[in-house]
């Protein structure tokens, strides 16, 4: 009889785990489609307007895309050759790098929230609910109001900041051990604080075109990106979500509860800490060029976790495609929806996250545990 028990549990694992990898697939064609419909938008108008023929042999011009020189002007900084035509410029240099750092930013905001979900068994937990954003976000002010001379480094600060936040947030929610509505209450402290002192930073500032620049920045916005924002952005991305998907083992023990880990030989609490520190990585490297752009790394993995499960190595892929295809989706309604005025893409964001999160308070009854 258990020979039997044991083969139907087989099969049922096996059926699980390919309606999973179905649901994956579908995921990531889905993304990509949002996302070449999104990128079509956002290449076509704008002030300089070109119909989508135009705009596409633009993209698929290949005496820019089969260029080196081109490629290294772009990826490692320099002038921009004097061949190109006004139509190549303005969707190379202007509207494309845009694509490309929503993208980045997409992908990071939802695996770090993931990570962070994981890490903290707590489905409401976000670089944005933790003040991991407010942390990381403190130090890219100062460094952009007080500090220019460091902006190549800005990843490096932003991570810095997040990092002593999270250090915060676990230390004031720690009382014989956390949990997740402690680490909750603890980032909206962490996360006020931080914030208020943002804030307050204005006060100090005498330039207006800084106030009006670091306003923006606070608002989430990927408005002026171009290729110096995406050399900043993506080799941290690169590292952050090469290691992320080199954890999931980890992550996926994590999952079982501190006890269970720690019954199989896990040293839970150095794990998280390292774990959390590739979260802030990516979390950094997101908010050092586009600000503090809310709700992606809290609803990303969630909708995610609802198609594939939990099995951290889907989680971690759906969130890398989702996320990008949410953002710059978001970022092309924030750009068109009331042109000639660009909304910041974090506002956007809000308003669409803002409702799925009273929407998760409704209806789960046991909201805040993964």
């Amino acid at each position: 009889m258990s020979k039997v028990t044991d083969a139907v549990g087989a099969v049922r694992a096996e059926w699980r785990d390919r309606y999973a990898d179905s649901m994956l697939a579908l995921v990531i064609v889905g993304s990509l489609a949002v996302l070449l419909g999104a990128t079509l938008l956002q290449v076509s108008f704008g002030a300089y307007p070109l119909t989508l023929s135009e705009a596409w042999g633009a993209v698929f011009d290949s005496a820019v895309m089969f260029d080196a020189d081109v490629w290294r002007a772009f990826l490692l900084g320099g002038d921009i050759p004097e061949w190109f035509t006004q139509r190549q410029f303005v969707v190379w240099n202007i509207r494309l790098p845009r694509v490309l750092v929503g993208v980045l930013v997409g992908a990071n905001l939802a695996v770090s929230g993931a990570i962070f979900q994981v890490v903290t068994r707590n489905e409401l937990a976000s670089p944005y609910v933790l003040g991991i954003s407010d942390g990381a976000g403190l130090v890219v002010l100062v460094t952009l109001t007080f500090l220019s001379g460091l902006l190549p480094l800005m990843p490096v600060l932003a991570a810095v900041g997040g990092a002593i936040a999270f250090l915060l947030v676990y230390l004031i929610a720690w009382k014989n051990g956390t949990s997740p509505v402690r680490l909750v209450l603890a980032g909206v402290v962490v996360g006020t604080v931080f914030g208020s002192v943002q804030r307050a930073m204005f006060f100090f500032i005498n330039d207006l075109g800084v106030v009006m620049s670091a306003q923006a920045w606070l608002s989430g916005s990927l408005l002026g990106t171009d290729w110096a924002q995406v050399r900043i952005a993506l080799p941290f991305t690169i590292v952050a979500l090469g290691l992320a998907l080199a954890v999931t083992k980890e992550l996926d023990v994590l999952l079982l509860g501190e006890e269970t880990a720690q019954s199989l030989g896990m040293p839970v609490e150095k794990v998280r800490f390292a774990v959390a520190g590739i979260a802030i990585l990516s979390t950094a490297a997101a908010i050092a060029v586009a600000g503090l752009v809310g709700f992606v790394g809290l609803i990303v993995p969630h909708m995610v976790r609802n198609l594939v499960g939990s099995n951290s190595k889907r989680l971690l892929i759906g969130c890398a495609f989702l996320g990008p295809a949410l953002l710059v989706g978001a970022d092309v309604g924030a750009r068109l929806a009331l042109s000639p005025i660009q909304l910041p893409v974090g506002i956007i964001t809000g308003l669409v996250g803002g409702p799925y999160f009273l929407y998760l308070m409704r209806k789960k009854e046991d909201i805040g545990s993964v």
